[in-house]
C-alpha cells in the first residue's frame, strides 16, 4: 500500500471540489443564520455515553477509543444530532431554540444514506415547539438549502414512525425482536414480514401486513384513516401528514406518502421525510421528529430537523 493512499470509504477534496464546497457552505450558513438558526461547531470526540443515546444504530456506526489522559471510553461523532441534544440541553432553554451545523463526521461503514464513511453532515434543528408548523419550517428549510445546490425538482417523501409505534404498542415482544420488525419494515421486505409473523404471531397481523404496502399520493393518506380508525395515536400521526400535504400544495411541491417509513436511526419519534431527485438513485437529504431525545441530558424537549452530506453533494452541483 503506498503511503499516500487514504483509507476505504474515506476521500477528500482539492482544486475546484474545494472551493465550490466552501462557496456553497457559507451560502449555506448565510442562509440558516438568516432564518434565525443559531451556527453551533461540536466537539469531533465526547464520551461515548453522550453521543450514543439510546441508538443501536448510531452506536454501531461510531469509532471508539479509550483516552490515555481520562481512561474513560471517547467517541467520534457519527451524527450531529446527538450533540445538539446534549447542547441544548446545557442551555436547559424554555423558549424555542434554532441550530444549524455543516460537520465533517465519522462512521464505521457507509450507508444507504451517505455514500462515504467520512461524509460532511450539513443541517438544521429546532428545539421547544411540538407544533406541526415546526415541521413544514425545516422542511421548507431543506428544500431552499437544496435550491442552492442547484437540484430541481425536488419530490419529498414522508411518513411518520408513530403509525408503526403505535400498532408496536399492543405487541409483546422483547428488544430484538422489536429491532427485527423494524429492520423489516425499513427495508420494505414483506417476505420477511411473513416469516416473522409466522415465528411471532402479532395482535396486529393484517395491520402489519397493509402498513408495509401503504404508500403514494395523498390518498394513501385517507387510506390509512380508515385502516387505522382504532388507534388514536397513528389518526393523530396521519393528520399531521394532512397539514403538511396541505402547506406544499402551496408551494407547488410533488410529494409522496409512505406509511411504513422508519429512518436510519431509532430516535425518530413522528414525522419523517427525505428528498429526491430523478437525476440521484438514493435520498439527498433527510429528516423528522425526535421528540424527547435530550432525556438522558436531563432536558426533554420537542425536536425536529434535517440533514445532507454537503462534501457528496458539492462535488454533483
Amino acid at each position: 500500500m503506498k503511503s499516500w493512499q487514504l483509507p476505504e470509504g474515506i476521500d477528500e477534496l482539492s482544486g475546484n471540489q474545494a472551493l465550490n464546497f466552501e462557496m456553497l457552505r457559507r451560502q449555506l450558513i448565510d442562509l440558516y443564520t438568516e432564518k434565525g438558526f443559531g451556527l453551533v461547531i461540536p466537539p469531533m470526540v465526547e464520551h461515548v455515553d453522550s453521543l450514543l443515546l439510546t441508538s443501536d444504530s448510531v452506536n454501531e456506526k461510531t469509532f471508539k477509543f479509550l483516552d490515555p489522559v481520562s481512561g474513560k471510553m471517547l467517541g467520534v461523532h457519527a451524527d450531529i444530532t446527538p450533540q445538539i441534544a446534549r447542547i441544548d440541553a446545557r442551555r436547559a432553554s424554555v423558549s424555542i431554540e434554532k441550530y444549524c451545523y455543516i460537520n465533517a463526521i465519522l462512521q464505521t461503514s457507509a450507508d444507504d444514506f451517505y455514500d462515504s464513511r467520512s461524509p460532511i453532515q450539513a443541517g438544521a434543528e429546532l428545539y421547544g415547539s411540538n407544533e406541526i408548523s415546526a415541521d413544514i419550517e425545516v422542511i421548507e428549510l431543506m428544500l431552499e438549502s437544496l435550491k442552492i445546490l442547484s437540484i430541481d425538482p425536488v419530490v419529498i417523501s414522508l411518513g411518520n414512525v408513530a403509525i408503526f409505534n403505535a400498532l408496536m404498542a399492543d405487541e409483546s415482544l422483547d428488544s430484538d425482536q422489536a429491532a427485527e420488525l423494524r429492520h423489516i419494515f425499513a427495508h420494505r421486505s414483506s417476505p420477511d414480514l411473513a416469516v416473522f409473523i409466522n415465528k411471532h404471531p402479532l395482535v396486529n397481523a393484517p395491520l402489519f401486513n397493509a402498513l408495509i404496502k401503504l404508500e403514494g399520493d395523498n390518498s394513501a393518506l385517507n387510506q390509512a384513516l380508515d385502516l387505522f380508525v382504532n388507534f388514536p395515536n397513528a389518526i393523530n400521526a396521519i393528520k399531521d401528514l394532512q397539514a403538511i400535504d396541505q402547506a406544499l400544495k402551496g408551494k407547488n411541491i410533488q410529494a409522496s406518502y409512505d406509511l411504513a417509513e422508519l429512518q436510519t436511526y431509532e430516535y425518530h419519534t413522528g414525522i419523517v421525510f427525505s428528498a429526491y431527485n430523478q437525476n440521484y438513485s438514493k435520498a439527498l437529504a433527510q429528516g423528522g421528529r425526535y421528540n424527547g431525545i435530550g432525556e438522558s441530558f436531563g432536558q426533554s424537549r420537542a425536536a425536529t430537523g434535517f440533514s445532507f452530506d454537503l462534501k457528496f453533494l458539492s462535488q454533483s452541483n
